[in-house]
């Protein structure tokens, strides 16, 4: 099997804050949507956990145990309803919002329904994060291309997401999602539209991201992949950690 082009995420980031510390740490932390002043239920209940800087974990629990809710609090997308957050060393519930832009440029997500851009080929969505980083158009090239090759999809580099099967679309989001070198990298079951190759080429992926440094946390269902790539994990059940 052919290796992630390790030497070239090694220097590449796509940030431009001087944040320091990977970590993610929870402490107390719960959640609940709704407005303020409404008593809707929480999701997420007490969680308190920490997770290296380096560190990989698979996220387990069955479906509506609210992995994708703890996702989004890692990935800044929801801020806590009590309890501390830190993530990549800042203390989110004292973080000022004009700080969570850097902090965000630093984490990668997959996502569970792909969320690429419809007008783009899937070179420009690759290509994205990127550009906003003002990298200059030669080396973005050079760096897309090695990328699209090594997730199998050089021939569909022209085409948008609409002409894509769903797992063709998967693999230009893990592609856009890593493309930076993340410090973070967070995935919600980005194995389940790709067949038992593509999700196995996906998990050296990951793990040549984790041993460069990158802080990994994959959610999945996927018992068999769990298996043969033995790591520590977090489960969830109704909202609660039940083990770590």
């Amino acid at each position: 099997m052919k290796r992630v082009p390790a030497a070239r995420l090694e220097w590449q980031e796509c940030r431009r804050d001087g944040t320091g510390s990977r970590m993610v740490r929870f402490e107390s932390v719960g959640l609940r949507y709704g407005r303020a002043g409404q008593a809707d239920p929480e999701v997420l209940h007490d969680l308190s956990f920490a997770i290296p800087e380096g560190g990989f974990r698979w996220l387990l629990g069955p479906s509506g145990a609210g992995k994708t809710s703890l996702l989004r609090l890692m990935y800044l997308a929801v801020r806590p309803t009590r309890g501390r957050l830190s993530i990549l060393g800042a203390d989110i519930e004292r973080a000022e919002r004009r700080a969570l832009p850097g902090l965000r440029r630093r984490i990668g997500v997959v996502f569970q329904d792909f969320r690429l851009l419809g007008h783009l080929s899937a070179y420009d969505n690759v290509a994205l994060p990127l550009r906003l980083a003002g990298r200059p158009e030669g080396q973005i090239r050079a760096d897309v291309m090695e990328m699209l090759r090594w997730v199998g999809l050089l021939d569909k580099l022209a085409q948008r997401p609409a002409q894509l099967s769903g797992g063709e679309q998967q693999r230009v989001a893990i592609a856009r999602a890593v493309i930076c070198r993340p410090r973070l990298l967070l995935a919600d079951e980005p194995t389940g539209n790709l067949d038992e190759v593509q999700a196995e080429r996906l998990m050296q992926l990951l793990k040549e991201m984790n041993r460069i440094g990158t802080t990994v946390v994959v959610a999945t269902h996927n018992d068999a992949m769990v298996a043969r790539h033995v790591a520590r994990s977090l489960r969830l059940d109704h909202g609660r950690l039940v083990s770590a």
